[in-house]
């Protein structure tokens, strides 16, 4: 089994899914007592937050790439950065390693091709839903259609991940807000929403959107632990 090293913090509230998504995938895959090996470098997710709204991206790239080194040092086989916004700095990880690193836009890619679904609502904070970052992979490696919210419905939702998501709160009214956001993409044609912040599937289940639901935080640990078992 290769070891996983996870870059996490961003938030914790979402990192500690990955934790518990990759240690039950190992352990369904092989059974008995078995779990993962990994390792966790964790940021203060105060300081990135602030980084990102004065738009520092080369400051949060040096940051990440520390923390990748850390995880390379200590003898990580694999590198995942535990959040969707922040893959914006991607570049800066492969740069500063040698080992591999699974982005989470191609995992989901590869989960939404298999599906046979073309068009996607996805959602986000809005540095994921503005920028290309992420919707330049899907579109052009994998083919697919991208929605994203309007400009009113944007702000809405980077508030709701910035004020409440990261830092742990889960209003049954925000979620009634998230749904309706979708329920108008979903109008506009989307087949499947992406849950493209790692939060966002601690506040929306599967079962409360008509259309399927792409659970990147889960998809993004299917890959790892496939990775590591191969």
């Amino acid at each position: 089994m290769k070891t996983i090293g996870l870059i996490g913090g961003m938030s914790w509230e979402s990192s500690k899914v990955y934790y518990q998504h990759i240690n039950e995938m190992v352990r369904e895959k092989l059974g008995g007592s078995h779990s993962a090996k990994s390792l966790l470098s964790s940021v203060d997710f105060d300081e990135i937050e602030r980084y990102s709204f004065s738009s520092n991206w080369d400051q949060i790239g040096n940051i990440m790439a520390l923390h990748a080194k850390t995880l390379e040092k200590a003898g990580s086989d694999l590198v995942i950065l535990c959040t969707n916004t922040i893959h914006l700095v991607s570049d800066a990880i492969t740069d500063a390693t040698n080992v591999p690193f699974l982005h989470i836009a191609n995992a989901t890619g590869e989960a939404i091709a298999k599906t046979g679904i073309k068009k996607v609502a996805l959602l986000g904070t809005k540095f994921t839903m503005e920028k290309d970052f992420y919707t330049k992979i899907l579109k052009e490696e994998y083919g697919l259609e991208i929605l994203v919210p309007n400009n009113e419905d944007m702000d809405i939702l980077h508030s709701i991940i910035y004020d409440e998501l990261v830092k742990g709160i889960f209003k049954p009214e925000s979620k009634e807000v998230c749904l309706g956001i979708i329920k108008k993409l979903e109008a506009e044609g989307a087949e499947g929403v992406i849950l493209g912040c790692t939060e966002l599937p601690l506040l929306i289940a599967d079962n409360e959107v008509a259309t399927p639901t792409f659970d990147t935080t889960k998809i993004h640990a299917q890959k790892a632990v496939d990775f590591a078992l191969s």
